[in-house]
């Protein structure tokens, strides 16, 4: 910032964000309608290929909205009811836990027992194989769904109530209306997108030390377009507050800090290597031991 102030007008609101998110529940509620009637074999296809990509890109929304990007930092309340609302076609409540944990993480980035990101020594022990890496990776949303109640469990909030209840009647207000194969497309998308998919490749791509003494790692392809640019990782670290859409121009801005550093360009190879490089497991991650006051949301 000192050799760069002009990154500061970047720290605002993305208001453009509220109109995208809309379109996008829209969308999953027509495809809800539509795939009602389908044979099963394409209800379970049009989940993978299509529900799948919306609900993983829903939950880089949801990310956004926990950084308060759609309404801002003083409207803080609003961004936590729209986190609820663009829940709503994920059929899972997500959206007021996920804002808890990943502060924890910008915050204390690879603290033990706080940063629920790194996996257990569970996960770094038995998925060690090529086979279990890739059971590991297909598996990843049941992992990061246990993972917080395993590392750092925390007390349940009002507005994860209310999360839950509002989620919990979206889904039977879906099944009342279509019935079980929307139901299924909704729920299958969520947990297909979330696991072995091209998209999925930045859950390992973001920390996983693939090169030693590098830590965090930026992808600068396609994919980016549909992910509200979290591909931009060594960026967002630094500039949590400025909106995925702006990264790219922190990165023009500042290229002399970024050109350089490690990056990719494939989410796709990114995965193929964790499997197959047998010097890389979920145990490549920094882990520190947090010293001093740790305040947790």
């Amino acid at each position: 910032l000192a050799k760069h102030p002009e990154i500061k007008a970047l720290m605002k609101p993305d208001y453009n964000l509220i109109w995208v998110v809309v379109l996008m529940v829209l969308a999953q509620l027509t495809a809800f309608y539509l795939v009602k009637d389908l044979d099963w074999k394409w209800v379970i296809f049009w989940a993978y290929v299509f529900g799948s990509c919306i609900s993983h890109s829903m939950t880089l929304a949801i990310h956004e909205i926990s950084h308060n990007s759609a309404f801002g930092n003083s409207k803080a309340m609003w961004n936590r009811w729209f986190g609820i609302f663009a829940n709503l076609p994920l059929g899972l409540p997500y959206s007021i836990s996920f804002k808890r944990y990943h502060m924890d993480h910008h915050r204390y980035l690879g603290g033990d027992g706080i940063d629920v990101d790194i996996p257990t020594n569970f996960e770094g022990w038995f998925f060690c194989t090529r086979f279990r890496k890739f059971i590991w990776i297909v598996l990843q949303p049941f992992f990061y769904a246990i993972r917080p109640l395993c590392i750092n469990p925390k007390p349940i909030t009002r507005l994860e109530i209310i999360n839950l209840l509002a989620q919990l009647s979206f889904d039977v207000v879906i099944y009342y209306l279509w019935g079980v194969k929307s139901t299924f497309y909704m729920l299958a998308g969520s947990v297909l997108g979330l696991g072995l998919h091209p998209i999925s490749g930045h859950f390992i791509a973001e920390h996983y030390m693939f090169l030693k003494g590098h830590e965090t790692y930026s992808y600068y392809g396609p994919l980016n377009l549909l992910t509200f640019n979290v591909g931009y990782h060594n960026e967002h670290h630094d500039f949590p507050n400025i909106p995925g859409k702006s990264l790219p121009l922190v990165k023009k801005i500042a290229a002399e800090y970024y050109d350089n550093l490690p990056q990719y360009n494939s989410w796709i190879k990114v995965l193929y290597d964790f499997v197959m490089d047998d010097t890389i497991s979920p145990y490549s991650r920094m882990k520190r031991q947090l010293k001093g006051e740790v305040k947790q949301d």
